[in-house]
């Protein structure tokens, strides 16, 4: 078969290699679309510590079940599905919490082993979820950057009433606010440098904007509520540096969601974080959120193809990759249809 595989860092090319097997426990997925997402660049760049080389990418996808293993008896062949990437041991200490996301023997496709930039892919029957009737496969592919966003709102706990600041208005940033849209959030704001994304966000359902190159974040947000400050405050621009102005931001008992894997140290005042009694919580990959996300692209509350801007070919998949590197302001996700 086909497959996109990066053999080590900013080594990477399409190759012949042999077809994955259904074993006990698993299923065998025949690829129909697969999405690139920014962490698959970092892999390239050799920007992620827990990746294994050589490695066939890719943690967005979904397909059409073409064999199952023994034991596996709620998918069927012909099944349309989609893959939660987080593969979890269920025995440590995060896992009896239902903390899956953060087993301390953590697996996620496309890291520890293949993902879905191939035309198979096999997977634990676990992590596999039959589609409701009404979605489609395109829109399927898309379910885990939603999942992120779905997750980290969540840990946010948004209350009626409460008021949404976005920093970033990349993929992670727009999933964002189109989650926290269909959740229900009235007001987003979303903070970017790039007037083109926040356009998008404005398009998705934020409902105010900030340019940060034109306007101080810090003297919207005073302006805006009368000096309160926001009570959620999502960072998916993932720069350390924004963290002060974040918890100078945040209103009292306003909850703070952070996504970003950066090792450099943020100046943290505690001052600010104990006189409000904010809560900081960090973020990652998704604790089983993918049914979540599914019914609300089932009810109609989430529409993840507003989200594609470009559809390639598998054969095309180093131009997208470099379509997403040179144009990052042009590119919102962009989907492998293996068909193509």
């Amino acid at each position: 078969m086909k497959a996109f595989q990066v053999a080590n860092v900013n080594d990477y090319a399409l190759i012949d290699t042999k077809q994955p097997v259904a074993e006990a426990g698993e299923v065998l997925i025949k690829t129909a679309f697969a999405g690139i997402c920014g962490s698959d660049l970092h892999i390239i760049h050799g920007q992620n510590p827990f990746v294994q080389f050589p490695r066939i990418t890719g943690h967005e996808f979904s397909g059409v079940v073409a064999a199952v293993g023994e034991g596996v008896t709620h998918v069927n062949i012909g099944d349309k599905v989609c893959v939660d990437p987080v593969i979890s041991c269920g025995k440590c200490y995060a896992c009896r919490a239902g903390r899956f996301n953060v087993c301390a023997n953590l697996q996620v496709f496309g890291v520890h082993r293949n993902g879905g930039f191939g035309e198979y892919t096999s997977a634990p029957a676990g992590n596999v979820l039959v589609l409701p009737d009404n979605v489609t496969l395109e829109q399927a592919a898309l379910v885990e950057p939603y999942s992120i966003a779905t997750n980290v709102l969540s840990r946010m706990a948004p209350i009626p009433g409460d008021t949404l600041l976005v920093y970033g208005a990349g993929v992670i940033g727009l999933t964002i606010v189109q989650v926290a849209k269909a959740m229900g959030i009235e007001r987003i704001i979303v903070t970017d440098i790039v007037g083109e994304r926040l356009e998008t966000a404005k398009s998705l359902g934020a409902t105010d904007v900030i340019n940060s190159r034109i306007h101080k974040v810090e003297d919207c947000i005073q302006e805006w509520t009368s000096g309160e400050g926001v009570p959620l405050i999502a960072d998916a621009a993932c720069i350390p540096a924004l963290l002060p102005e974040i918890l100078r931001i945040a209103c009292p008992a306003g909850r703070i969601g952070l996504l970003g894997f950066s090792t450099t140290p943020s100046d943290l005042a505690q001052i600010e974080v104990i006189k409000k009694e904010l809560t900081i919580v960090g973020s990652r990959l998704n604790n089983r959120r993918f049914p979540q996300v599914l019914e609300m692209i089932a009810s109609g509350r989430l529409d993840p193809l507003a989200l594609i801007s470009h559809r390639i070919a598998l054969n095309d998949i180093g131009d997208g990759i470099q379509l997403m590197e040179n144009h990052p302001e042009l590119t919102r996700k962009v989907l492998v249809e293996m068909s193509k």
